[in-house]
């Protein structure tokens, strides 16, 4: 019981971003930079969709979602790894390690929802146009939203206290630059092979089950792109989905990678490559992948900013 208690008050040590590696003041200048774009980016997304009438749409309206999910997730690392750079401190409290766990997995599974609920409203978009704006109606992706947020939640709170439930034997050093559960299960000394499969079941209901829907979902779409006569509306329909097809491979695949192999085959510096990805990377590309290659935000853009430079 004393053992148990005394791992229940320690603190744990985050070894940071590359623990060894050479220069990595420019990396985490870089990983600022990223951060400033990322907020930036998202929140201009954000301020257009609620701004501009023209954007307040089902598409549009989940990806403000989508944008806000990625400003939460980003900063729900980069200010602790950063601040703890620079003022060398790595130690993390078992309270505040729980809160990162339960952030970090409530928004990565509530942006899986939500990007596949993204490729259903594409589905009915292009495949069923007539009948769009009675299946997405306000209340449909207020529910879709709902959900997204909701399943994120329930499913990092069960995980989240069942991760930090065990007790820890010996080192406390977490070999990473967050606090993440699969780092966490490595200091754990008591069998968990039985939470292992639990994670790996999770794993699959929530990035192999809403990743078949949505590969099924861009066929259809697809075969129907195929036969459609005007050019036009061929080219926006396969832009639209190109950018969210993107948007897929940067959130299921690193995701896939993390927590669908064998402990065996994790290694410190692989799960931390794939983390600055999924993590850190994706949310500055989301709002520039959706932004850049749409028509509608870009001259949303050009208004909001026409209108400022007008009244100067």
């Amino acid at each position: 019981m004393e053992k148990k208690n005394e791992s229940l008050s320690m603190d744990f040590i985050l070894l940071g971003l590359f623990p060894g590696m050479r220069h990595v003041n420019l990396l985490i200048s870089a990983i600022l930079l990223i951060y400033t774009v990322a907020l930036t980016a998202n929140s201009i997304l954000i301020l257009l969709i609620w701004v501009d009438s023209h954007l307040h749409t089902p598409m549009y309206f989940l990806l403000s979602q989508l944008a806000l999910m990625d400003l939460t997730l980003i900063s729900s690392t980069v200010p602790k790894m950063t601040t703890d750079f620079f003022s060398g401190r790595k130690n993390i409290s078992r309270v505040a390690c729980g809160t990162q766990i339960f952030f970090f997995l409530t928004l990565g599974i509530a942006e899986c929802i939500l990007i596949t609920l993204m490729s259903y409203d594409r589905y009915v978009a292009i495949c069923n146009p007539l009948r769009y704006s009675l299946i997405m109606s306000h209340r449909v992706c207020l529910q879709m939203a709902f959900i997204s947020w909701a399943g994120g939640t329930l499913t990092s709170m069960v995980h989240t206290a069942y991760a930090l439930h065990f007790p820890i034997c010996g080192s406390r050093e977490i070999a990473h630059f967050l606090c993440e559960v699969m780092a966490i299960l490595k200091l754990v000394c008591e069998d968990i092979s039985a939470y292992e499969k639990a994670v790996v079941m999770t794993s699959i209901i929530v990035l192999l089950i809403p990743l078949s829907f949505i590969l099924s979902s861009y066929a259809l779409i697809f075969r129907a792109v195929l036969h459609m006569n005007s050019p036009e509306i061929r080219n926006k329909a396969l832009a639209t989905c190109s950018s969210h097809l993107t948007v897929v491979s940067l959130y299921f695949g690193p995701a896939m990678l993390v927590y669908m192999r064998p402990s065996s085959y994790h290694s410190p510096k692989l799960d931390q490559v794939l983390f600055m990805l999924g993590a850190i990377l994706t949310p500055m590309m989301n709002p520039l992948i959706y932004s850049l290659r749409n028509k509608e935000v870009v001259g949303a853009l050009k208004k909001i900013l026409g209108r400022f430079l007008t009244s100067n």
